[in-house]
């Protein structure tokens, strides 16, 4: 079975998590991903870290897709970015508003992901092919299900080419939000991102964060499984690929693996859909 995925992955902070790195992308590139995407600190907070991993990733031959947030950052410094990024051959960018880091008030030059989307098509023209963020279950601060539609539509009309989703549980979200962008006029993919469950503990608290729903039967099953990794891991490997048969039986036209700088479950996953 022929289907596009992509992997993420953050940038380590020691020289042992780097090598552990290598490691692990050295196993996932087996699976012939179409990029690897390296995530961005708060407000920029790990530029140089991000831009290293994607450069060793390009100088392996590999599509590197740095992500790029905009909050608290000005037109100068992105574009100063974007310059590096077009001289080490990177062709594709992941566009994000960003959070600002904490004890930060100044929101900087951009306010909304649109708004970097435009510039980096003013400054670069079709140079990049620009990914952006989607909320299937809504993004944790708009007020409004509506509200966030239209923010994600204007990221489409300022350039976007394609969406990755924050991670979610429920294929009916996904399946939702694809048909409402649909009648929006968006003609995007939209591509799921699958977050494998290594622990349900720090799942749930990540979960509760970023806004990303979990249903209850789900939570209840995996708090019945105590501390008992084995079944954990099990558990939650045929919940993960159960969720993506059902995406890509429904249409969905790739996936977009949450590795947390891991190779096992990925990996797995991927196995038993054929991969």
């Amino acid at each position: 079975m022929t289907t596009n995925i992509s992997i993420e992955f953050f940038p380590p902070q020691t020289p042992e998590g780097l090598e552990k790195l290598r490691g692990e992308r050295a196993k996932l590139a087996v699976l012939k991903p179409e990029f690897f995407s390296v995530t961005y600190g708060a407000g920029g907070s790990t530029r140089e870290r991000t831009f290293a991993v994607v450069k060793e990733i390009a100088a392996e031959g590999y599509e590197a897709a740095p992500h790029l947030s905009c909050i608290g950052s000005t037109r100068a410094s992105i574009r100063e970015i974007l310059d590096e990024f077009q001289s080490a051959g990177i062709r594709r960018i992941v566009a994000l508003r960003g959070d600002l880091p904490s004890g930060t008030a100044e929101a900087g030059e951009f306010r909304y992901a649109n708004e970097l989307v435009e510039f980096v098509r003013s400054e670069t023209g079709k140079h990049f092919e620009i990914e952006v963020a989607a909320y299937p279950e809504w993004h944790p601060q708009a007020r409004f299900p509506r509200d966030d539609l239209a923010n994600f539509v204007r990221k489409v009309k300022a350039g976007a080419d394609s969406a990755i989703t924050q991670y979610f549980y429920n294929a009916d979200a996904y399946f939702h939000f694809v048909d409402e962008v649909r009648r929006q006029g968006v003609d995007i993919p939209i591509v799921p991102g699958i977050m494998p469950i290594v622990s349900f503990s720090k799942l749930a608290r990540f979960s509760d964060v970023c806004g990303a729903e979990l249903p209850r039967w789900m939570r209840r099953k995996f708090e019945g499984l105590g501390d008992d990794t084995e079944a954990i891991r099990a558990f939650g490997l045929d919940l993960v690929t159960s969720l993506c048969q059902r995406l890509l039986a429904g249409g969905a036209p790739g996936l977009h693996f949450y590795s947390m700088n891991q190779s096992a479950l990925t990996l797995e996953i991927c196995k038993r859909l054929g991969i």
